[in-house]
């Protein structure tokens, strides 16, 4: 029988003052704690050998991101008082703080450790900032290096629609991620197999790509998740479009332009994820448009989007 492997934490038995005992974890190895505790979050770090006990601002590379980035960051603070990590996954969202003392902290103790752990924040908070800054100035450049797309891209022609403004950079679509004041913050590129990638580091939250205009009589606005789904919508109804990219960026897109156009008719057109566990597309939209008092448009079946629904409409 092999020998379970050895945990960082122990316990020890520690006498009360008051005659009671008080079974406490001690720490023999923090870097480990932390590392599990990383994983226990859900964040796959690929590189623990970076995680170092020096208060400061570490990244890592997780398993499934891209060769060579570093989305994965970490702070871990090892002291008198005991252990406190702050951690997250900048491309996910996932984020978690793990803290254990050697013997009971005092409530000073306590305080010190939450503003190191609020300060990881900050320090997460700044380097995010940062990311998002500089890769909107390599969006700006990007997209004035892009051209006009080629009617004949493969994936305009296999999706059926038009190009609707976006540009094309070598055999890449490029499609702009702006805020609603207009601010361009990064870009999604679509190659000719229709694989899709954003700018590292590039903002999503809250961002979108418009297709046509909001009819001030009218006042009617669909939001779709992806660039091709959108497109068909605007060509079958005429109405103006929010791309939004993801269906996790529904509601954010929708509060948005709520904000904007307090005034309009917003419907969200989810793809209908039927066979994926929990069918994110129809539960995020349906999150979205109650967020905005919004609708909900679902695509007939067996078709799992708008595009689809269209293509099949050509192709009969």
């Amino acid at each position: 029988m092999s020998a379970r492997p050895s945990s960082p934490l122990k316990s020890r038995v520690v006498e009360d003052c008051r005659g009671g005992y008080d079974f406490t974890p001690m720490i023999t190895d923090p870097r480990s704690a932390v590392v599990a505790a990383i994983r226990d979050a859900g964040i796959a770090i690929d590189e623990p050998e970076r995680i170092v006990a020096d208060g400061k601002l570490i990244r890592f590379h997780v398993e499934g991101d891209r060769h060579g980035s570093r989305n994965g960051w970490a702070v871990l603070f090892d002291d008198a008082a005991g252990v406190a990590a702050s951690f997250g996954h900048w491309k996910s969202g996932a984020s978690g703080t793990w803290s254990m003392g050697r013997g009971r902290f005092t409530e000073a103790e306590r305080a010190r450790l939450r503003e190191a752990t609020a300060k990881a924040m900050r320090q997460r908070e700044a380097e995010r900032a940062r990311a998002a800054e500089q890769a909107a100035a390599r969006a700006v450049k990007l997209w004035s290096q892009a051209a006009q797309p080629d009617p004949a891209h493969p994936y305009l022609v296999k999706k059926k629609i038009k190009p609707h403004g976006i540009r094309q950079l070598n055999n890449r679509l490029v499609i702009p991620l702006r805020d609603a004041e207009g601010k361009l913050w990064s870009v999604e590129y679509i190659h000719r197999d229709g694989t899709k990638r954003f700018l590292g580091g590039g903002r999503k939250r809250g961002c979108y790509f418009s297709i046509g205009h909001v009819d001030p009589e009218r006042g009617e606005l669909c939001i779709a998740e992806g660039f091709a789904t959108g497109a068909s919508i605007h060509e079958s109804t005429g109405k103006a479009v929010a791309v939004a990219f993801d269906a996790g960026n529904l509601e954010p897109v929708a509060r948005t332009l709520r904000a904007k156009f307090p005034g309009a008719v917003i419907t969200i057109c989810a793809d209908n994820d039927a066979s994926t566990p929990g069918n994110p597309g129809l539960t995020k939209a349906t999150a979205a448009a109650r967020a905005v008092g919004g609708y909900v448009a679902i695509p007939p079946a067996p078709y799992n989007d708008f595009n689809d629904v269209a293509v099949a409409e050509v192709v009969e």
